[in-house]
């Protein structure tokens, strides 16, 4: 796993914020098929189905998991689609923590919290 420091984490965000801004265009794209893809699903299991849009269903999810990929890759976690949600793991106090950051927040990393804490535990630098 890798480790950030504050300033390497603020470093990446002017490259990662585009990358975290696609993502969630391609998570509300992908939702606004849901109950098509709820009705392909159900009639699958009755041995029919079929999606008329299934094509660009399919190219959303390869859209998704290659952006997604792309901060995995760099090391930083995706928490939450639609808020644009990541964090960067690092050391705080000799322990493992995550900096927290979302789509909709400034353009440094401005929070932190415990792994097990989550975002409900989540406390400013």
């Amino acid at each position: 796993m890798k480790l950030f420091t504050i300033e390497e984490a603020n470093s990446l965000l002017p490259s990662v914020r585009p990358i975290v801004n696609a993502i969630q265009r391609s998570h509300r794209r992908l939702i606004s098929f849901q109950t098509s893809a709820k009705h392909a699903s159900d009639g699958a299991e009755l041995g029919g189905g079929g999606m008329p849009q299934g094509v660009r269903y399919a190219q959303l999810l390869v859209e998704l998991s290659l952006q997604a990929g792309q901060l995995d890759a760099l090391g930083i976690q995706l928490k939450d689609y639609r808020q644009g949600l990541i964090d960067f793991p690092s050391m705080r106090d000799g322990r493992v923590v995550l900096l927290c950051w979302k789509a909709d927040e400034g353009d440094r990393v401005e929070w932190w919290h415990d792994v097990e804490a989550g975002f409900a535990g989540r406390q400013p630098l």
